[in-house]
């Protein structure tokens, strides 16, 4: 198994670092233990991450703080990945920020923060109309989104995009215009978008799932919690998370996870889904569930 992909014409360790769940509760806020925050960012690196994802709307702000506190001056191989589309208002709901105009804004904001004059990939997050959006809010086509973000290209100002919370169809206009990578959700027991990972594995392009363990929101089902995930788990010697990415890994070599964490020892447990070896047994027992 590979342990790096090239994205954007840079080799990407396959394990990566989401800094989402480096803020408060609900992502707001500060973290309730900021000396820790930094911690696990640092440590990540020191154990081989060279891929941390992460927005300036999750805090908001907090999270592009703490990784400029952390890690600037950042290592030249570094790559760090941002999103923009959204913004949050005061009581933390997710509302769109899609026009061009939002999305240029909103990429010079994110560099700000971050201490950057160039982002390696800036990720266009989708956001159609639904029940939690504005009344006055009217989608913005996605060739005009993918148009901003081709500019940002163009300009320097950021070296790749990427498009996040897409169906296949967007996904496939997307990779069109050239995006590098998707994100999208996607786990073991939640296998819908299947039909956009493979898409993304024959045009070369990284597959990057969030909630890669199912949601401690609820969205999803909890990977760890599966008494298949725990039985093959007890019989390799490792714990239920670390067999849940490491099918994630072994699925698809353009696979690129970002699991989070606020905690060091979580930290540690994630990085070692990378060394998990699953046999075809293994993995035919896993997808059986």
């Amino acid at each position: 198994m590979d342990k790096t992909f090239e994205m954007g014409g840079q080799h990407v360790d396959r394990m990566g670092f989401g800094a989402m769940q480096l803020c408060g509760p609900g992502v707001m806020g500060q973290p309730a233990d900021r000396d820790q925050a930094l911690a696990v960012l640092r440590r990540a690196l020191e154990l081989g991450v060279n891929h941390v994802d992460t927005s300036e709307f999750y805090g908001p702000h907090v999270s592009n703080q703490l990784i400029r506190e952390a890690l600037h001056p950042y290592a030249e191989d570094l790559v760090l990945g941002s999103k923009v589309g959204a913004h949050r208002d005061e009581a933390g709901a997710w509302l769109p920020s899609q026009s061009p105009e939002d999305l240029i804004r909103d990429t010079h904001e994110n560099l700000e923060t971050l201490g950057l004059d160039r982002l390696h990939v800036m990720n266009l997050r989708v956001m159609p109309k639904d029940d939690h959006a504005p009344a006055c809010y009217q989608p913005v086509p996605l060739d005009e989104q993918l148009d901003a973000m081709r500019r940002l290209v163009d300009e320097g100002v950021i070296e790749h995009f990427g498009v996040s919370t897409v169906t296949a169809e967007q996904a496939a206009q997307g990779i069109e215009a050239g995006a590098v990578q998707v994100q999208n959700a996607y786990n073991l027991r939640s296998r819908g978008d299947e039909a956009t990972l493979e898409l993304c594995r024959d045009k070369g392009v990284a597959y990057v799932p969030y909630f890669p363990l199912g949601s401690a929101f609820g969205w999803f089902p909890r990977v760890d919690e599966d008494p298949a995930v725990v039985r093959v788990a007890e019989r390799l010697g490792h714990s239920p998370a670390q067999v849940g990415l490491a099918w994630l890994l072994h699925h698809a070599p353009n696979v690129l996870l970002i699991p989070g964490t606020s905690k060091l020892a979580h930290l540690e447990e994630n990085m070692g889904a990378a060394d998990v070896v699953l046999s075809a047994q293994d993995v035919a027992e896993l997808e059986a569930l």
